[in-house]
């Protein structure tokens, strides 16, 4: 299961963020976990990501204090080859802009967390306006 890997990386990488009284987390989640959606299935991500969104969280209140800072960042869906071409227009409407995200707006939101030293436990959702509502 996903929590296994996040849990054990998570243990060894705080630690060497100790040493230092510093350090960044940024996880990755999905919108899915705070908000499904009718006709995708998403028990087993709600079940894992819910998980890594309430990990976030905690970890975020248990080393504020030791410098490391965790956040997430919850993509919507993205454009990447992992869904086929008959699925972009349903899959486009599923977001309130009316089109999929690209991979670039991922790697900015990592970047404006990285950045910002007074953000810690947020989940960043970048979702086109997804997990506002449909």
């Amino acid at each position: 299961m996903h929590a296994y890997g996040f849990f054990y990386i998570t243990q060894l990488a705080i630690a060497e963020m100790e040493k230092n009284n510093a350090g960044d987390i940024v996880n990755i989640t999905t919108s899915l976990a705070d908000h499904a959606i009718d006709g995708v299935p998403s028990i087993l991500a709600n079940l894992t990501k819910g998980g890594l969104n309430s990990a976030t969280k905690s970890l975020a209140i248990e080393y504020a204090k030791r410098g490391i800072r965790v956040n997430a960042v919850s993509p919507g869906i993205i454009k990447t080859p992992m869904h086929g071409e008959e699925s972009h227009a349903a899959r486009e409407q599923l977001h309130p802009v009316g089109h999929r995200g690209e991979v670039n707006d991922i790697a900015q939101a990592i970047i404006y967390l990285e950045n910002a030293g007074f953000v810690t436990g947020e989940i960043f959702h970048v979702d086109g306006g997804q997990s506002a509502g449909h």
